[in-house]
Parts: C-alpha cells; structure tokens; sequence
C-alpha cells in the first residue's frame, strides 16, 4: 500500500539542483515504491479532466521561457500506461466525472521536476492529469475522491503544486520564511488534518493572507484532489515545510 501525495514541485530550477528539498524528495521516492504513479499538475489546466493515454515514452515538456540551454536538455523519458489510465476512466466514469483523452501530450514540468528526483531512473509508469482550476475545493476534492482506494493497488496519487504561489510576492535575497506565508500554510494544514473540506471550501474568506498566497488557483486545487483520494482523510502528515523567496511554498503532506 503507498499512500497520497501532495506535492511542492518548486520553479524548473529545482531539477537540476541539490539542496535540502531535492534531498528530501529523493528520500521519500525511497521510501515509496508504487508500481504506477498518477499526477495531477498545476501546469495542465483544461476543463473536462484530461489523461495522458500511451504505453510509449512519454516526451519531456519544456514548459517555460527565458531558462539556461541546459534546461531544455532534461530528458525524463518515463513510460505511460493505458491499463492505469483505463482504470481511472472507469473510475471518474463512476463518479459521473468527464475525461478526455490525450494521447500526444508529454510531461510538463509540474510533473517531472518532482519526479527525476524522487525516481531517477524513471522506470515507473505515469498517467498525468489536468486540473480545472476554477472547481471549488469540494468539486475538487469529489475529484480526488473518485480515486479513492487506488494506494492500496500500490498506485500512487500525486496533486503536484505550491500552497503559495504569488509572483508579485517574493523576496529573492530572503533568507526566511515570510510570516504571513507561514500562517497561511498552517491554518491550510490544520484544517486538511481535521479533514475539514467544508472549511477549506471557504479559505478565500477564511485563511489569513490568502489573497495573498493564492492569487490564482491553479497550484493550490492538486491539494483537494490529493486529499480526496486518500484512503484516510484525516491522517494527514507534513512532511515538509520550506520556502523559496520568502514565500513559495515546498509544504508536502502525506495521507
């Protein structure tokens, strides 16, 4: 059994840099080993849930502008899987969810800056998912939830994101955390430990700061999705809790 992730996939930098957090990432693919892994990226937005469909390799997206040459020379030449993504059809299916295929789209960068860290060898399967980042947490969540049960086929949920994503909040030479950062990742924490989908549904008028941390929600919904697939909605675990500038957050949690 693996259990659900989600996931601070931090700035395309981090693919190709050491520091505290790509070692805790490399640690914790160590210490999950799923046979199949499903993503859902903050960097794939469309509004019927769409699935990477293919046994082939799937191609490594460069999904940025303006980065050094050696950034759009990262391979991570991980195989699809047709058989998982058929599972998660029948499963949204199920749940009356609509999913489209696609069958060309490669790996944005939302899935595998994450990944080459915490399985380099990129010998597991992966079926990456959209977001619709205008759902409510709790339609978001519902998502997640249709997926529910998946950890113990060894197949392993990730909603790969940021709880605080703001480009016009950042601090470049910060050597700490920001404060208000700090407190909206915590409030967000206390109540997914809880397990409170009817708080979180109104964090926009409830968490402090979080005009601030979430002025666009396409980082922050893989949460609710991650959540709701968790066999146990209210064994959340921090597993880590860093910041890039100040403010972008790297807070992971396990269920």
């Amino acid at each position: 059994m693996v259990p659900s992730l989600f996931i601070g996939h931090g700035s395309p930098y981090l693919a190709v840099t050491q520091n505290d957090y790509s070692d805790f990432l490399k640690e914790l693919g160590k210490r999950i080993k799923p046979k199949a892994i499903v993503i859902f990226s903050a960097h794939w937005e469309s509004q019927t849930l769409s699935l990477t469909y293919t046994d082939d390799i799937l191609d490594t997206v460069y999904d940025y502008y303006g980065f050094p040459e050696e950034m759009y020379q990262i391979k991570y030449p991980a195989k699809g899987s047709k058989i998982v993504a058929g599972i998660l059809e029948e499963r949204f299916k199920k749940a009356d969810i609509q999913t489209q295929r696609e069958e060309v789209r490669g790996l944005d960068h939302g899935v595998w800056v994450a990944l080459k860290h915490m399985y380099p060898e990129a010998d597991i399967p992966v079926v990456a998912l959209s977001v619709n980042p205008f759902l409510s947490p709790k339609e978001q969540f519902n998502i997640g939830e249709a997926l529910k049960g998946l950890g113990e086929e060894d197949i392993l949920v990730i909603g790969s994101g940021t709880t605080v994503h703001n480009f016009s909040w950042f601090f470049p030479n910060a050597t700490s955390p920001v404060k208000e950062a700090v407190d909206f990742d915590d409030w967000i924490f206390e109540q997914v430990q809880k397990g409170d989908i009817d708080t979180l549904d109104q964090y926009r008028l409830l968490a402090p700061n979080a005009t601030l941390a979430v002025p666009r929600a396409e980082h922050f919904v893989p949460l609710f999705i991650a959540m709701g697939s968790a066999s146990y909605t209210t064994n959340a675990k921090k597993i880590n809790q860093t910041y890039e500038f100040g403010t972008m957050s790297n807070m992971c949690i396990e269920w």
